[in-house]
């Protein structure tokens, strides 16, 4: 059976969609396409990986969440270009990128509104991620007065979602919302996705660096 390569945009057009310079892409492409011959990463690769850098908790439906965040065109897969490009708004975005990129977690069936249960959903998988390494002891009623405070934060006119806009001004208005729903997010996220192409202990150097 023939494999199916994928082969990426040019450099230049990722110069100028990322905040990564020529030479930086070059590197994290080698080691993309070593570890990811075929230039496209599968969800149960991801999670393999993630479940590698996350061994004391569940990471499985965690990394399902941000594979489905990567995957802008849901096709199933994560190309170097959308590796790339959530990378660079993971780790040189500005604030505002970055509270766009959390949203779309957070929207996980990209309806424009995150729901209480859709919330619910993404804390439980934080929690399970972290396991035996998050204290206090975390249960189901923990992470709903957890998401019933976010609510009274963020859902401005009190119709049970809370839409861009709204998650937008009170992330702007509340550095305490931010470092509960954006900081603690994109921080456990930079380091994961920024090692997929450098899971050898020597490319990983490489890209701490970065």
């Amino acid at each position: 059976m023939q494999v199916v390569r994928y082969k990426p945009e040019g450099l230049d057009a990722l110069c100028r969609n990322t905040k990564f310079s020529r030479k930086e892409l070059q590197i994290m492409y080698r080691g993309f396409k070593q570890e990811c011959p075929t230039g496209i990463v599968n969800e149960e690769t991801f999670k393999e990986i993630y479940a590698q850098f996350f061994p004391q908790g569940e990471s499985s439906q965690y990394a399902h969440y941000v594979f489905s965040t990567f995957d802008r065109d849901n096709n199933g897969s994560i190309s170097f270009e959308e590796f790339v490009v959530g990378l660079s708004v993971l780790s040189r975005g500005s604030l505002q990128e970055k509270l766009q990129w959390a949203f779309s977690l957070y929207d996980i069936n990209n309806d424009g509104v995150i729901s209480k249960d859709e919330m619910t959903s993404i804390i439980t998988a934080i929690y399970d991620l972290m396991g035996r390494c998050s204290e206090p002891f975390v249960d189901e009623n923990t992470i709903r007065d957890h998401v019933d405070r976010v609510f009274q934060k963020m859902d401005l006119n009190k119709d049970g979602f809370i839409s861009m806009d709204e998650f937008m001004e009170a992330c702007r208005g509340d550095k305490d919302v931010v470092d509960d729903l954006v900081k603690k997010l994109t921080s456990s996220l930079i380091a994961m996705p920024a090692k997929i192409p450098a899971t050898l202990p020597h490319k990983m150097r490489v890209y701490r660096s970065l």
